[in-house]
């Protein structure tokens, strides 16, 4: 093994100094307009030769390699391998590129991917803490995770201590007293009685529980026209996107095509992003948290413009709506509780008008009328949003509202006219999937616990903290919320989770898995969730297991394949936690019934393919041979690509054209006939006024809200910023803090990365109004506060983030200096706190703090060491 990563060192040294190059060169290019004086770090230029012996390695076997991390671009990466050694990455090159057939091209981390899985950092070995000892209580010395040494073990050292001390804690606690995410180990815990799991919103905010109970899409695909049919908008006003770094593929060459078109592009953001950028966008600067209050007073004006300028579709909203107006309330209802009467203030005194959202929003009157007058009715207007505006305390109601904006402008069911989501792998592109992979048919394993207990993300750490939680069902459709106690003992993390780090409340996070008497993760990495564990286990990535599928876009299906044997020790989750059912005394065949290719395969039979009259057909014609070969079970079947080409070419997707049968308007039926074509709400129709939405979160008790959508202020939203809001006096916190996605990562994966830290440096952004208030310049070390932790970055002033707005990228493994308690790496969430509201949204965006100049220097991350622990080196 020794010698294979020799190898790649070798070869991955030589290509190094060209890509980093090409990368700087994009990056500074993206840097222009606010940015530029946060360029990435020096690095030097590859020499002429060696540059040029990279470009011409080409012998060697091109392999469809997977880019499987959270992004949403979901493109086609190849890596060619000779002699078992990957020494260069390629994108699609299976088709000639066009704005309709696009090729599936791959971002700057999914070109880094051979640094990311060929990382001198890999985990080789399984791991114990060397202070933890069996027996629980202070044997297991929690008080030392994220401090302690690490010790090798073997594997079945690994799996007797771990299996040993489950069966202890059941014995001695019973099953809820064990908490897991979900993932294979999950399955035999199962198996074995139960185990606590949890609930969340997850990136998705208020639009996970919300939409399907009002009437608006909870998902992109299905809530937005296709990407086509979206170059016929005349106004695109988006709220909160930037595909270019968050979804970094073909979502932002969607959005040109848009620009391309002719449409009119307005950004309302508090960062004027790459994404508004390149589409040259008209930039309305928004406080972050504050959308409830914007939307209303864009409500509040398109009732005073209607007179004069015809803003709003009344027949839209008096047939597929209820609850906008009094004549239109759910039978049995309060008439006076209608929207329209709230929104002008009729029965509570105070108007929802631009002039009182200003004040909250920092977005002036007159940009508020602007922009109801581009909703209106007879343009062909575009509103979209991805899901960062709903991460915020009590924004339960936020789709909704943004439900009832799109219906005032009657922009729903018509070409050109959209209003929902866009982000992740559908932005700029909506519409159901056309193709798709099959199942595994692996049988589903049920949780006996699942049914009576759940703890939600937002108090989860503070659960097993402090011994009780309010269980709800996981999710606002089942019981009230019920006060109960909880004594966890054992955190399990498989499935490359990163639930300590991505989950708000990190610093409490922390406390919670130094409470407990037994951590266990798997990872390829030693990750924040490793670093606080007991055991950590090494498992395979992505290139070194036997092939799987990508869902792409909605056109395209991409089939990776296996690029390297496996490294080192590495194991599969799968074999681990059958190694672990097995010593618990369970049999790993009820959860694995068939092996990892069979369970392929079945993936292989059950792909299809969306004709374009609407009928679902299989993809992927197999044979008699192909079965033979596979040594699996199945019948022979005719698709449109043949097993082995699919393989090869590593992806199929389906040829575009605007006068295709593939368009899709995104709730086109209901529009044309709601009543033959009603949506899961209780009236069938959009649902303005909600009564089972205020029930169900009334229910739970973390907080109240009404039956239609009202502003209440957030916890740690903007007005937290203030001692006295009314009076403009600012407090202890005056800065509100959000985390965009960044470009050197994906969520938290690629933060090892060195190409991508020498690219990427992951500063803090600040206003330069504010910083030159504070006396702060460009690379600075300065100090981030919240209530609730504290971090160290260096500073990036742009002109690009309006005044009293901090920008912490998102996903930085924390590196907390135990002395000090303070997080050295710009982790977003140690900022954050275990805050409940509404139905339990993780509120990330909703986060205050402070910033001032630190004297220590903090150098740059491409100098930090890679986290080996000494026991990855020990020989045995």
């Amino acid at each position: 093994m020794t010698s294979y990563m020799e190898k790649v060192r070798q070869s991955s040294e030589l290509s190094r100094r060209g890509f980093v190059k090409a990368s700087a060169a994009a990056t500074a290019a993206l840097a222009v307009g606010g940015l530029a004086g946060c360029a990435p770090n020096k690095v030097e230029p590859a020499k002429k030769d060696e540059a040029a012996d990279a470009r011409n390695i080409t012998d060697g076997t091109w392999v469809t390699a997977a880019c499987w991390h959270n992004c949403g671009g979901r493109c086609l990466n190849k890596a060619l391998v000779k002699d078992g050694v990957v020494i260069r990455q390629k994108t699609d090159d299976t088709h000639e590129d066009s704005p309709d057939y696009p090729q599936q091209r791959a971002c700057v981390r999914g070109r880094a991917q051979r640094n990311h899985v060929l990382s001198a950092d890999r985990l080789k070995y399984p791991m114990k803490r060397k202070s933890w000892q069996p027996g629980g209580g202070e044997n297991a010395h929690g008080d030392l995770r994220g401090k302690d040494e690490w010790e090798r073990i073997s594997w079945d050292e690994a799996y007797t201590y771990i299996a040993d001390e489950i069966k202890r804690i059941k014995d001695a606690h019973g099953n809820r007293a064990f908490f897991a995410d979900g993932g294979p180990v999950s399955k035999f815990l199962s198996l074995y009685g139960g185990y606590i799991g949890h609930w969340g919103t997850t990136s998705r905010g208020a639009w996970t529980y919300t939409p399907d109970v009002v009437g608006i899409a909870p998902q992109p695909n299905e809530g937005i026209n296709d990407r086509l049919d979206m170059r016929n908008s005349e106004v695109v006003v988006m709220f909160g996107t930037n595909p270019a770094w968050s979804s970094a593929g073909n979502p932002a060459y969607h959005l040109l095509q848009m620009k391309k078109a002719g449409a009119k592009f307005v950004a309302v953001d508090p960062f004027y992003n790459d994404s508004y950028a390149l589409v040259d966008a008209e930039w309305i600067p928004c406080r972050p948290s504050t959308d409830m209050a914007l939307f209303l007073g864009i409500a509040n004006a398109m009732l005073e413009l209607d007179g004069e300028k015809g803003l709003i579709d009344w027949d839209y909203l008096n047939t597929h709506n209820v609850g906008f107006d009094a004549d239109h309330m759910p039978e049995g209802e309060d008439p006076a509780g209608n929207f329209k009467d709230y929104v002008l203030g009729t029965h509570d005194g105070t108007p929802k008008s631009p002039e009182w959202a200003s004040k909250i929003c920092g977005v002036s009157p007159e940009n508020i009328r602007y922009l109801a007058v581009l909703m209106g009715k007879d343009n062909k207007a575009a509103i979209l949003m991805a899901w960062a505006s709903a991460r915020t305390h009590n924004a339960d109601c936020l789709p909704q509202l943004v439900m009832t904006l799109g219906a005032m402008g009657g922009h729903f069911g018509k070409s050109g006219h959209m209003c929902g989501l866009s982000c992740h792998s559908r932005s700029f592109n909506g519409g159901t999937y056309l193709i798709g992979a099959g199942s595994s048919e692996l049988p589903s394993i049920k949780n006996p616990l699942a049914a009576t207990e759940s703890i939600n993300d937002t108090e989860m750490w503070n659960a097993i903290v402090d011994g009780k939680y309010t269980y709800a069902g996981g999710s606002t459709k089942k019981v009230p919320g019920e006060p109960r106690e909880v004594d966890i003992k054992l955190i399990y993390h498989d499935s490359m989770n990163a639930k300590l780090q991505t989950t708000d409340g990190q610093a409490k996070g922390i406390e919670a898995h130094r409470k407990v008497d037994l951590v266990v993760t798997h990872s390829l990495f030693m990750t924040t969730n490793a670093a606080y564990s007991d055991f950590v286990l090494p498992i395979e990535s992505y290139w070194e297991k036997e092939g799987g599928f990508l869902q792409g876009n909605r056109e395209a299906l991409i089939y990776h394949s296996k690029v390297i044997d496996r490294m080192y020790e590495c194991l599969s989750d799968e074999e681990i936690a059958s190694e672990i059912g097995k010593r618990l005394g369970l049999n790993p065949e009820e959860v694995f019934p068939f092996g990892v290719k069979q369970q392929l395969f079945n993936q292989f039979v059950g792909a299809y393919i969306v004709d374009e009259a609407g009928e679902k057909k299989p993809l992927v014609t197999i044979t008699e041979d192909d079965i033979k070969e596979w040594e699996c079970e199945g019948e022979p079947q005719e698709g449109v690509i043949g097993m082995k080409e699919l393989i090869e070419k590593g992806m199929y997707q389906i040829p575009r054209s605007p006068d295709d049968g593939y368009s899709y308007i995104a709730y086109e039926k209901f529009v044309q006939d709601p009543e033959a074509n009603p949506l899961k709400t209780a009236s069938g129709k959009q649902e303005i006024y909600c009564a089972p939405l205020r029930d169900a979160i009334n229910g739970i008790g973390y907080s109240k809200i009404e039956a239609i959508p009202t502003y209440v202020p957030p916890q740690e939203g903007v007005e937290a910023t203030f001692s006295d809001f009314e009076a403009g006096v600012k407090g202890d916190y005056p800065y509100q803090v959000y985390n965009p996605h960044y470009l050197r990562r994906s969520h938290t994966v690629f933060d090892n990365v060195q190409w991508l830290r020498e690219t990427w440096p992951n500063p803090v952004f600040i206003s330069a109004q504010d910083a030159q208030e504070k006396g702060i310049q460009e690379g600075d070390t300065v100090l981030i506060t919240s209530p609730h932790g504290k971090c160290l970055r260096t500073a990036c002033p742009t002109q690009r983030f309006m005044p009293g707005v901090i920008g912490l990228p998102h996903g930085a493994w924390v590196d907390m200096d135990e002395e000090k308690g303070i997080d050295r790496a710009g982790s977003d969430n140690i900022l954050t706190g275990q805050i409940q509201s509404g139905q339990g949204v993780s509120g990330w965006n909703t986060c205050i703090g402070n910033i001032e100049k630190y004297q220590e220097e903090l150098a740059p991350d491409s100098e930090q060491p890679p986290r080996i622990p000494e026991a990855q080196m020990q020989e045995r």
